[in-house]
């Protein structure tokens, strides 16, 4: 009798005095926690993201009309007159990219394996010190370093010199990215190769790299796009030309120099011709990364 006069007291409880009971209550407030931060930390990803959403959207509002076949092919118009484009700046820049990526790419490359197969020795912790400040370095200091090597001995600027300057930036990146990427390739690999009789330099070319391979493009894709941008370094080493140059003794003109000239300019039409520039690096850029991504993706598929 007791127990069904208790159990219809229970079924007489209000819902508010469930909510605000102790079970009840807890519910309802790990339901707000859990929508307040949810909330916040959406927030924070639009107001990451709202700045480069800004910054290319006015780039294609102030520089996309300026986009045609002549800006891609001709080189720049005489000081004051109409048209023209930045053919010869785009083509330089390719040009002192591809010069700092024989540079860059081979002594990171190199100093990465050795990083990466002998991770604990001295040198290693000496070398990876080096390449965390020259990471850190402003681009500047590089560019004065290399007017001091290159450009004061060759008593010029020349292209040689901004592809020496924008190598030595690439380098701390390859050589880190490299280093990082084959310390995750399992010890076992190399010693099933070993086991083999493979010498342990083919072990290293043949096995190791290769499993290693995607991080490996990746950074080489980052330390590229990197450096692709820079312009202080190229104003002490490479400078500018208002035509097409290939020589690698002779000033060349490239995208971020001849954009920063135009940008200071006191014409028109040159301003326009800067934001089209402008919005051409930047797509270049975010189109690196993009591939940059999907080698990511790529190397994370295989390993799982």
């Amino acid at each position: 009798m007791e127990n069904g006069q208790s159990q219809v007291a229970q079924s007489k409880i209000s819902p508010a005095e469930t909510v605000f009971s102790g079970v009840g209550f807890s519910y309802w407030r790990r339901k707000i926690m859990s929508g307040f931060f949810t909330v916040l930390f959406s927030s924070s990803i639009l107001i990451v993201l709202l700045p480069l959403l800004l910054i290319i959207g006015y780039l294609f509002f102030k520089g996309a009309s300026s986009l045609n076949l002549n800006f891609f092919i001709h080189r720049p118009a005489p000081v004051g007159e109409a048209g023209g484009g930045m053919g010869n700046a785009i083509i330089g820049s390719l040009y002192v990219v591809g010069l700092a990526s024989l540079i860059g790419i081979p002594v990171g490359l190199f100093g990465g394996i050795f990083l990466g197969e002998f991770p604990n020795s001295k040198l290693s912790n000496v070398v990876r010190f080096v390449a965390d400040v020259l990471n850190g370095t402003p681009s500047i200091v590089m560019g004065v370093f290399a007017y001091t090597v290159v450009v004061l001995p060759m008593k010029s600027f020349s292209a040689l010199a901004g592809g020496f300057a924008l190598g030595m930036m690439m380098i701390p990146t390859v050589l880190r990215t490299t280093d990082e990427i084959l310390q995750t390739v399992p010890i076992t690999i190399r010693e099933a190769s070993l086991a083999l009789g493979v010498p342990y330099w083919r072990t290293v070319l043949s096995v190791v790299l290769r499993s290693a391979k995607s991080g490996i493009v990746t950074g080489i894709l980052l330390a590229g796009a990197r450096v692709l941008g820079e312009t202080a370094p190229l104003l002490f080493t490479s400078f500018n030309n208002a035509f097409f140059s290939y020589s690698l003794s002779q000033p060349i003109a490239t995208l971020p120099v001849q954009i920063f000239n135009y940008a200071i300019s006191p014409y028109r039409d040159w301003h326009r011709q800067a934001w089209a520039g402008a919005l051409l690096l930047v797509v270049g850029i975010l189109l690196v990364n993009l591939v940059v991504r999907a080698f990511s993706r790529q190397k994370y598929e295989h390993a799982s």
